[in-house]
């Protein structure tokens, strides 16, 4: 594991400690296009000029040399949702919160390009993160594939099971998995006080661990598309602090 340097941002005043994405308009990331479809939006040459720059950042390659490209369909994003853990009727495990894309540079970097649907209509990406998580563990998972991230944990919902898809989420849940009841137990026991609208959630604290912060896979330079799309995607309430596992694989 590599060493983590926090890195999370916040977006305006909203403190929901069940974790937040925070987004913070960028003058590089000003002006990338919205589309009809995610592909589209993550293809679109203005995106991929923006890609360029990401992967030409700290002088990894020359701009001019990245030729990055999308490879493959976007794949939906779900979170482990506040009101799974809150218990209300019918609330699934998780929520899909953004569609991701996996881009490629010519040297064979990866990133993820997030996309949320605009309130006008039309796909918009808001965010480039390092690395190709989302993708890997959705085309590993084959399924009902959903993050914890308060611990950066993916799981696989398979009937009423929960398995692990990587190794904090084998800390969590053991090699094996376990049932869905179980799991809500857990997350119950590790963030029930932590809610959105709880008195942990109004002292703006994040995360809720003693240990410290982890970073986050955003970039400073691309992290949202203006105002509507930060508040968009802070009402969400997707987690912003993740770890970067350098070339972790499950």
């Amino acid at each position: 594991m590599t060493t983590m340097n926090a890195r999370a941002t916040a977006a305006g005043l909203l403190a929901v400690a069940f974790t937040v994405l925070g987004v913070v308009p960028a003058d590089a990331a000003e002006g990338l296009p919205s589309a009809p479809t995610p592909e589209q939006a993550a293809s679109a040459p203005g995106t991929l000029d923006t890609l360029s720059r990401f992967f030409a950042r700290d002088g990894a390659l020359a701009r001019s040399a990245a030729a990055p490209h999308v490879d493959g369909a976007s794949v939906p994003v779900r979170v482990l949702s506040p009101d799974f853990v809150a218990g209300k009727p019918g609330a699934p495990v998780a929520r899909v919160e953004f569609r991701a894309s996996r881009a490629v540079a010519s040297d064979g970097q990866k990133a993820s390009l997030w996309t949320v649907k605009q309130p006008g209509g039309g796909w918009q990406v808001v965010n480039i993160a390092t690395g190709d998580d989302e993708i890997r563990y959705a085309e590993l998972g084959h399924g009902f594939v959903f993050r914890e991230p308060q611990i950066d944990a993916w799981y696989v919902l398979r009937g009423a099971k929960v398995l692990p898809l990587d190794e904090d989420a084998v800390r969590a849940v053991g090699r094996g998995g376990t049932s869905l009841a179980a799991y809500r137990e857990r997350v119950v026991r590790a963030y029930g006080d932590k809610l959105p609208g709880s008195s942990y959630a109004r002292r703006g604290v994040a995360g809720g661990y003693d240990e410290p912060a982890s970073a986050s896979r955003e970039t400073p330079a691309v992290a949202a598309v203006g105002a509507g799309a930060a508040l968009l995607l802070a009402l969400t309430a997707t987690a912003t602090l993740r770890r970067r596992h350098g070339t972790r694989r499950p």
